[in-house]
C-alpha cells in the first residue's frame, strides 16, 4: 500500500500487487516496486545509500518494521500476499 502522494506520482491504486523473486524482504519488495514504477526511485529510499527516507515508515501485520534490517524476512502473511506491506508517510509536528 502506498501513501497518496506516491500513488499520484506512480499513477497507481492505493494497493499495488508486485511479484518478488526469492526471499521477501523490505529490500526485495522495494526493489520490485521501483522496477515496476521507476518514477518512485529515490522517493522511498535514498538513491545512493538505499536507506529509508525520513518521514517514511513501513508497517505490516500491525507492526512498525521501519527500523528492521532491510534484508530481514518479512512476516509470512506478507510473503504470501495475505497481508499488505504498507509504506506510510509519517507526520511530524505537534
Amino acid at each position: 500500500m502506498l501513501p497518496a502522494h506516491l500513488r499520484n506520482l506512480a499513477r497507481a491504486e492505493s494497493e499495488v500487487r508486485i511479484h518478488v523473486q526469492g526471499q521477501v524482504t523490505q529490500r526485495s519488495v522495494l526493489d520490485a516496486l521501483e522496477a515496476r514504477y521507476p518514477m518512485l526511485r529515490g522517493t522511498i529510499r535514498d538513491h545512493v545509500t538505499q536507506r529509508r527516507r525520513p518521514f517514511v515508515r513501513f508497517f505490516a501485520c500491525e507492526e512498525d518494521l521501519s527500523h528492521e534490517p532491510p534484508d530481514a524476512p518479512l512476516p509470512e502473511p506478507v510473503a504470501t500476499g495475505a497481508e499488505p506491506f504498507m509504506v506510510v508517510g509519517a507526520m511530524a509536528g505537534g
